[in-house]
């Protein structure tokens, strides 16, 4: 008896074909990712000035410092959508930070996916939810995994910056994050998902 002819093999290269646009579109808004980080990172290791900048109130000298951009651009991703940005991504990424400022290894890293893996799990509520909603969420995020590093470090006996310079970080950095959403919008497509929206193979995401 005949044996019947089996078309298994052929439904796979019909389906990835049929996928393979919507993820070549996953893959290049991940290494659009990747390279916003790698450029941010660039940026703040070229010295802007030789002379630091410092803000006086009366008696008070605050030196200024810059806001945790990358940190705000990752969280927006994460928040808005999750699957561009996966967690070996985010930890590659975070880990190079380390590297390249000559943090702890990983300490902050680690710290980032915490949060990052928190927001994620929360990807869908952050869909109807009001913009100063999610505001809220990342700032709280932030000044979470701030506390928790400044901690850490103490407790490692670790030179720290001061705090003055910290705390005005952590509100530059919440503060920029709207910013980093309208930029990641309508530059680089960084939406909401949309209800109904499908992903590369038909699913509802």
């Amino acid at each position: 008896m005949a044996r019947p002819r089996c078309q298994h093999h052929r439904f796979p290269l019909w389906y990835l074909a049929m996928a393979s646009p919507a993820d070549n579109q996953v893959w290049i808004k991940r290494g659009a990712f990747v390279f916003i980080a790698f450029v941010i990172m660039v940026f703040q290791l070229v010295p802007q000035s030789m002379e630091p900048r410092v803000i006086s109130f009366g008696t008070w000298h605050l030196r200024m410092v810059s806001p945790d951009i990358c940190l705000a651009v990752t969280l927006a991703w994460v928040a808005r959508r999750p699957k561009y940005t996966p967690v070996w991504i985010i930890a590659a990424t975070f880990l190079m930070g380390d590297l390249i400022f000559q943090r702890p290894p990983g300490l902050w890293a680690g710290i980032v996916i915490i949060l990052t893996e928190q927001l994620r799990k929360r990807s869908r509520e952050f869909r109807s939810m009001p913009f100063l909603a999610e505001w809220g969420s990342v700032a709280i995020g932030i000044i979470a995994i701030t506390i928790a590093n400044r901690f850490i470090l103490l407790l490692l006996a670790v030179d720290v910056a001061p705090f003055g310079m910290i705390l005005l970080q952590l509100i530059l950095t919440i503060a920029i994050y709207p910013l980093v959403v309208v930029i990641m919008h309508y530059v680089f497509g960084i939406t909401r998902v949309t209800p109904g929206e499908t992903g590369s193979r038909g699913q509802r995401v």
